[in-house]
């Protein structure tokens, strides 16, 4: 168990970041729950960082300077699609179930909805990761279908979940 959530800071994800998120993705633990590749450079991160614009939400959330979870939101370009976001996460093995995930979730979803307009927010989810399921679900995400043979792990072919979540316009 580590301190409380409320010692969990969100911020925008920076050059001061790229170290810790690439050493959150290139843990086993965590890459083996997210669609990354292991043994990520922090060159690589970078690039993604500077392909950063508007449409583009990234944030890490931080314990005593240290990075325990990465989320990305990004606003789709097509003009018919515009009202949609796609999100992707991740939180350091030893800090899940501690709400990091909430915090980070919380964040990005009140810029999707308060900055952004989104309509829709939607992701896929490994299908046997019920932790990350009843995350989502307690922010409102549905299941919309399973994705058969989606990803590979450990060697073998993993179902997903498609999920979104649909803001109700007030």
């Amino acid at each position: 168990m580590h301190a409380p959530e409320s010692l969990i800071v969100i911020q925008r994800f920076t050059e001061a970041h790229l170290e810790g998120v690439a050493a959150l993705y290139n843990d086993p633990a965590v890459c083996r729950q997210v669609l990354q590749m292991p043994f990520q450079s922090v060159e690589a991160w970078r690039k993604r960082l500077v392909q950063d614009n508007e449409r583009r939400l990234q944030l890490v959330a931080l314990h005593a300077g240290e990075v325990v979870g990465n989320i990305g939101l990004e606003q789709y370009l097509r003009v018919r699609q515009s009202h949609i976001g796609g999100l992707g996460m991740a939180v350091s093995a030893s800090w899940q179930g501690q709400g990091v995930g909430s915090k980070l979730l919380a964040a990005a979803l009140e810029v999707a909805d308060n900055w952004m307009n989104l309509r829709r927010v939607e992701l896929t989810v490994y299908a046997d990761n019920e932790a990350a399921h009843a995350l989502y679900r307690k922010f409102g995400f549905e299941i919309e279908g399973r994705l058969r043979d989606y990803g590979v792990r450990d060697g073998a072919f993993v179902d997903a979940l498609s999920m979104a979540r649909l803001r109700v316009s007030a």
